[in-house]
């Protein structure tokens, strides 16, 4: 993209498209794949910032949520069994890899691997 249409796009986009702009550069300067590109039924790798982190009872197992975004998506990441887990909690980034669900119409990583970004600071 030229400079004058990058200068005019910035100039009239939204503070959403510039935060979505963002967060995929984000995701591609960490090599992972787009939230929206992950195919079900197969591994993925994602990068992006937890927006929500919710307990949700289950029938018989409990079951932490979290909703990850990455600018070209959302997903959800569920860790069976869990109450809580350290660092999992809203506002935080992190890559997050496993075997991608749709779950009701939505991507999942069932008890997904991950590694936590430093926050700014640490």
């Amino acid at each position: 993209m030229g400079r004058l249409a990058t200068v005019l796009r910035d100039a009239f986009a939204s503070r959403a498209e510039l935060e979505a702009d963002e967060e995929r550069r984000e995701t591609a300067s960490h090599h992972c794949c787009a939230v929206a590109d992950l195919t079900p039924r197969h591994r993925g790798e994602v990068y992006g910032v937890l927006r929500s982190v919710t307990l949700r009872p289950k029938e018989r197992v409990q079951a932490l949520e979290a909703e990850l975004y990455d600018g070209s998506g959302s997903m959800t990441l569920v860790w069976l069994g869990r109450r809580a887990i350290s660092g999992i909690e809203p506002g935080r980034r992190g890559r997050f890899s496993g075997l991608v669900y749709e779950k009701d119409g939505r991507k999942t990583i069932f008890n997904p691997r991950y590694e936590l970004s430093p926050r700014p600071g640490e």
